[in-house]
């Protein structure tokens, strides 16, 4: 047999269903393989970055590990920036590049260059296949180090004519692997002794809690702890109900904001990690002064990594928070009366919350171009209840989670990293792993140029999303952050917002769409904006809705 059968082989014994692509000549064998193997299906996009966003959310929202198809040093060159956002998203996946032949190694061919070494600094493990007799062998090991806690991206080079020697060596994989950690029952022991010594406790929660599955034990231990749970500045998941009563808010990019959000709570505990993602430098930690730090992870290379703690776990989530409840449920009866009370008066803070919000959505309801809060009502009212929303919205974050309900894991979906043009990219792989729920992907006008291509992907595939583009003609968030620098560095605090503006020319969203087989409209007036989301999700295909809003001019 030849090393691309092998290759193809691997990927169906290690349960692939798609490969995400843009191919060229290096990747002929590959191409050409694919008849023999109808229960893999490539899903063709027409850029490397967008293979590689669409294939981390299809690994995030279907549990299943995919491949992707890059072509030689300029498409894995494309594809570096998306493939760091897997990275950081922990997304399983094995990213492949063909490689021009070998036996033309010193000649330095066309579009040739070390591709293990430009992906090593993105990957967890990359690597050439030198001979066909390696295949079988670096397959195996490709997709058990993708999915070892943490997840994340590795990288195979495959050189063209690697892929068409022969080789006796077959396809294989493993069959039954138990690797979720049962925590020790110690450290449940010493972690409940903690939690039942606090008077405030605070959970911050990382996207393995909805990776894990453990979003139902998330929920049960909040309660019994009297919680508020918060959540990453940035992250993939809706790893806790937005409308929970101990749902508290997305926490800053900087140490002391952190610290200042999580004020009062004597202990607070960390699910996953690791933690925290900032922006901006703040000296301290963005913990309150005394307040006792615990951690539960699933891999220990993560546990105490950035912080000491007072206790550390590593388990499986599900078994591991399903543990703390069960100790928890023996504790003392004052206990139990103190942790109903704090979930009392959660539940009070959470309804002035929403309520303080609606107050200041009305005052700017009727704002001419359209407010942002007034925008997500609208859109939330015209979609349908099941709605799976892909997000990359980024300063209309905020209003669109207080427009949705998010209730599960599988509801919601951004990008981590920071790297933007992640939404339109990830609501292929988000559609492909829910093919019967609807769809929709908020994306901001200046995200959705990093990844426009995805339109022609949708239409290509037959992919029924709707795809709203927020237009405000410019990078507001820049405009956010270059406040805050000049605010932090005492710079220059008068002047306008430099290069930060998209409008001249304006982008034309329904015009890119159409040219892309996508039929769109533009919608200014709020009071038409929830029909034509609803018309949108009725009619096949996919379809394209750009929204006129305001902006931070």
């Amino acid at each position: 047999m030849r090393g691309r059968q092998v290759f193809m082989d691997s990927l169906l014994a290690h349960g692939v269903d798609r490969i995400f692509g843009n191919p060229g000549t290096t990747e002929s064998p590959l191409l050409d393989s694919l008849k023999n193997y109808p229960g893999v299906e490539y899903v063709v996009t027409l850029h490397e970055g967008l293979a590689v966003g669409a294939a981390s959310f299809y690994a995030q929202a279907s549990g299943k590990t995919p491949v992707v198809n890059l072509h030689v040093a300029p498409g894995l060159g494309n594809a570096i920036g998306m493939i760091y956002g897997a990275l950081k998203a922990n997304s399983p996946m094995v990213v492949t590049a063909g490689q021009q032949d070998t036996r033309l190694r010193l000649r330095e061919p066309v579009l040739s260059h070390d591709l293990v070494a430009m992906a090593a600094p993105v990957t967890k493990w990359s690597v050439q296949v030198e001979r066909a007799d390696e295949m079988a062998a670096i397959m195996q090991r490709a997709f058990k180090i993708a999915n070892e806690a943490p997840a994340g991206p590795v990288f195979v080079a495959l050189p063209i004519n690697v892929m068409e020697q022969e080789t006796d060596l077959p396809a294989a994989a493993s069959t039954q692997i138990f690797a979720n950690p049962r925590p020790e029952p110690a450290g449940i022991a010493a972690m409940v002794e903690l939690l039942q010594a606090a008077d405030n406790p605070a959970i911050v929660v990382s996207d393995d809690v909805a990776r894990a599955g453990a979003h139902n034990e998330l929920v049960a231990l909040a309660e019994a702890m009297g919680a508020g749970v918060w959540f990453e500045a940035i992250r993939h998941h809706a790893a806790f109900p937005n409308r929970h009563p101990n749902a508290r808010a997305i926490l800053p990019v900087d140490a002391a904001a952190i610290a200042r959000s999580l004020a009062g709570a004597d202990l607070v505990m960390l699910i996953g990690g690791p933690f925290f993602e900032e922006v901006w430098f703040t000296p301290g930690e963005p913990f309150p002064t005394g307040a006792t730090v615990v951690q539960i992870e699933q891999s220990a290379a993560r546990l105490a990594y950035n912080y000491p703690l007072s206790a550390g776990l590593v388990g499986d989530l599900p078994s591991t928070l399903d543990a703390l409840c069960a100790g928890l449920a023996t504790a003392p009866a004052a206990y139990q009366t103190a942790a109903k009370a704090r979930n009392a008066a959660l539940a009070t803070s959470s309804t002035e919350d929403e309520a303080a919000y609606q107050a200041r959505s009305q005052r700017a309801w009727d704002r001419a171009p359209m407010s942002m809060p007034r925008a997500m009502a609208e859109i939330s009212a015209g979609a349908p209840d099941n709605v799976v929303v892909v997000e990359e919205a980024i300063t209309a974050g905020l209003d669109l989670a207080r427009a949705f309900n998010f209730a599960a894991p599988g509801d919601y979906y951004s990008g981590r990293g920071g790297g933007i043009g992640q939404g339109l990219a990830g609501a292929i792989g988000a559609k492909l792993a829910h093919p019967d729920r609807p769809l929709l992907a908020i994306s901001g006008d200046g995200s959705a140029m990093y990844s426009i291509q995805a339109l022609w992907t949708a239409a290509h595939h037959k992919l029924d999303i709707v795809f709203v583009i927020l237009v405000n003609r410019e990078y507001r968030i820049l405009k956010h952050n270059l406040d805050t620098y000049r605010q932090r560095f005492d710079a220059n605090s008068n002047q306008d917002y430099p290069q930060m503006d998209l409008d001249t020319p304006a982008l034309d969203f329904v015009t890119i769409a159409k040219g892309m087989g996508v039929p769109g409209s533009t919608i200014s007036q709020p009071g038409d904006l929830a029909a034509a989301i609803k018309a949108a999700f009725a009619t096949p295909g996919p379809r394209l809705i750009a929204v006129d809003i305001e902006g931070k001019r």
